[in-house]
């Protein structure tokens, strides 16, 4: 018989019941220890990790109240709240019982007891006890994750002018139910600080939901935002929420937000006017309520302009506007986020202390970033991982070969944003030879946005 994991203590003054209850339990879990005195308990509890206590009630031959037992159950549970307690008696009745589970034991035995049945109580009764240590464990975990999370403007880095007016903006908004429009280049951080603002924000508690809006084809946009009942269409096999009604009470990040078509942006626009949504295949109305965050990485202004994005649907959205500056347009930062990466991918990789060297830094420095913030991340990530000396060089960083010229060689034909995206697209498919992945890596897109603009411009 395989025995299982469990640290068991019995108190009881009785030799018989001790040693008769360490062999049955012995059979089963690894640890059981046991001890005549009660006094001895503050000292075992504090000194032992137990999953739970088997207690007499009654120390003394003439005694009958279990008042010894309430005495140190209480203070067991003085020294351990969680303490799993299963109180045992020759002398139980259903007041006692209630009393027991009322002063905090988890079950009462009484005895001579049945060893079927005391196995059966001891069991549930470690399962609730290692049910309640992963549920602490978890909750531990997530304190330190919060406190990590609610540093201040957690992984935005920066102390250039340009950030830090971003910063004073996030102060601001957070606490409003302001609809916010971030706008910045790919790579800037524009869900970080849609998480900054949430996380400081009165709903941080609640769900922050991101929703990649250029990733969503035009038919599956109700079913994905709406959701469906049982029974439409093939697939709904089960009643499913959609996007929105899952961001209730929370915030909802729509990022690439100006990808979606004149069709999909009506019907966006309705829930947002009428804060509520109907599943498809259902005539119901569900109340929605959620702080909306979008971002975009497009001139949006210029897409109203042209009638690709609605006026109304913009004024919606962007109650407030953040721009976030390129990398190239705040390069002061740029020494704050190396020695930032640096430590995280050293760290991360086990490869001890780094620095990188003059000459690497000022190839850093002068590098135009067309990626931005993220391109530089994934660089110094790199330079660790394959780098074997302590000093990174110039040779370490593979940037790209056009090197700070880069945007500049670019001919445009005229300056039309989607002739400069088709472009893009083009120079990045034939410098990867064809790889999608690559590819949508080097435009800071993902293959299924790429895939949707190789379709729009016919590629």
């Amino acid at each position: 018989m395989t025995r299982k994991t469990g640290n068991i203590l019995i108190i009881d003054d009785d030799d018989d019941i001790l040693y008769s209850a360490r062999l049955l339990l012995k059979q089963h879990y690894n640890v059981v220890h046991i001890d005549k005195n009660p006094e001895a308990i503050p000292s075992l509890i504090s000194n032992s990790n137990y999953d739970l206590v088997l207690l007499d009630m009654n120390f003394s031959g003439d005694s009958t109240t279990g008042n010894q037992g309430f005495h140190w159950l209480k203070e067991i549970l003085k020294i351990d709240p969680s303490m799993i307690v299963i109180l045992i008696t020759a002398y139980g009745n259903i007041e006692m019982a209630i009393k027991a589970i009322k002063e905090g034991a988890t079950d009462f035995v009484i005895k001579p007891w049945q060893n079927e049945k005391l196995l059966a109580t001891v069991s549930s009764a470690m399962k609730l006890s290692q049910s309640n240590k992963e549920i602490n464990e978890l909750r531990s975990r997530q304190e330190v994750l919060s406190e990590d999370l609610d540093k201040k403007f957690h992984n935005i880095i920066g102390t250039s002018p340009a950030m830090k007016n971003i910063f004073n903006v996030i102060q601001k908004v957070s606490k409003t139910d302001a609809n916010i429009l971030i706008l910045g280049e790919n790579g800037t951080g524009k869900e970080l600080v849609a998480r900054a603002i949430h996380r400081k924000s009165n709903l941080s508690k609640n769900i922050f939901l991101t929703v990649d809006m250029g990733a969503i084809t035009e038919s599956l946009f109700e079913s994905e935002l709406f959701g469906y009942v049982k029974g439409p269409f093939t697939d709904a096999k089960e009643d499913r929420a959609g996007r929105f009604e899952v961001a209730s009470g929370g915030t909802l990040f729509l990022d690439e937000i100006s990808n979606i078509s004149p069709n999909l942006q009506s019907k966006l626009l309705t829930v947002l006017q009428n804060r509520e949504v109907t599943r498809i295949g259902s005539n119901i109305p569900r109340q929605v309520n959620f702080r909306l965050i979008c971002a975009t990485n497009a001139s949006i202004n210029e897409l109203t302009v042209q009638k690709q994005f609605r006026q109304d649907l913009l004024y919606r959205i962007n109650t407030v506007e953040i721009k976030l500056p390129p990398l190239r347009e705040k390069k002061e930062d740029i020494p704050l986020l190396c020695e930032h990466f640096l430590n995280l991918y050293t760290k991360k990789y086990n490869k001890g202390k780094k620095e990188i060297s003059k000459n690497a830094f000022n190839k850093l420095l002068d590098y135009s970033w067309p990626g931005n913030v993220r391109e530089l991340q994934h660089s110094i990530e790199r330079a660790v991982i394959m780098s074997e000396e302590k000093v990174l060089k110039p040779n370490d960083f593979l940037l790209s070969s056009s090197d700070t010229t880069q945007t500049e060689n670019i001919t445009l034909p005229n300056f039309q944003i989607d002739e400069a995206e088709k472009l893009l697209i083009i120079k990045a498919i034939s410098k990867y030879n064809g790889n999608i992945t690559k590819a949508a890596k080097e435009l800071g897109l993902t293959r299924a946005s790429l895939y949707r603009r190789l379709e729009k411009y016919g590629l």
